[in-house]
């Protein structure tokens, strides 16, 4: 839902930007390793010591490498299976290191083992809505459905959440309960986007499976 207007609109800002590097000589898969570098540093780094706030600084500013690595492909005219393969393969990584960054804070200094657990969930539940698109996509389906919270919807939900729980640190009182309760948004809104998913990939399976024997029988 969020995804489709916000690359839209952030593709636009960030076009003059992909243009620079093009003209500097950067490749679009350079971007895209630099970006999930930076996001991995950001979320490995500061989340397990509780610097949210500078850990979702660093994780923003490298998070945009997502959008301008295809910018920069499209400009380019090089569009290809390989860059939309790494693309797609690095972003489960860095959205693996957001969430394990914050796994690892609540086991540790954060103490909480029911919010480390809903954290690993937001983890292994983003990883499998991606796969069954994938999935679905690689067996001829077209998995045609808006989850309710997909990887853009996530990454805002948990960034925003981790963004403004880190400034009780310059003495805003109360304000890390905001990470909790954004991290139970994004677990339960993963479950009900994976279930989406499965339950379109069964209709549709059925549906091409009746279109094929109608055809063989005709």
């Amino acid at each position: 839902m969020l995804n489709k207007y916000a690359r839209a609109f952030f593709t636009r800002v960030l076009t003059p930007f992909a243009a620079l590097l093009i003209r500097l000589g950067v490749s679009p898969d350079a971007v895209t390793l630099i970006g999930t570098g930076g996001v991995m540093a950001g979320a490995l780094v500061f989340y397990p010591q509780g610097e949210f706030f500078w850990g979702t600084v660093t994780i923003t500013l490298f998070v945009f490498s997502d959008l301008v690595d295809g910018n920069m492909a499209r400009q380019l005219g090089r569009s290809s299976r390989w860059g939309a393969f790494l693309d797609s393969t690095l972003d489960r990584v860095a959205d693996a290191a957001i969430f394990g960054g914050l796994a690892l804070w609540y086991a540790g200094r954060g103490d909480s083992l029911a919010l480390c657990a809903v954290t690993i969930f937001c983890l292994a539940s983003g990883q499998v809505v991606s796969y069954t698109k994938a999935r679905g996509e690689s067996i001829g389906l077209p998995v045609n459905v808006n989850g309710l919270v997909e990887r853009a919807e996530r990454l805002v939900i948990s960034l925003v959440a981790c963004g403004f729980a880190g400034l009780h640190k310059f003495g805003v009182p109360g304000i890390q309960i905001l990470l909790p309760i954004a991290l139970w948004i994004v677990a339960l809104g993963s479950l009900v986007t994976m279930i989406q998913r499965v339950v379109t990939v069964r209709r549709e399976a059925a549906e091409a499976d009746a279109a094929n024997a109608g055809g063989g029988t005709g």
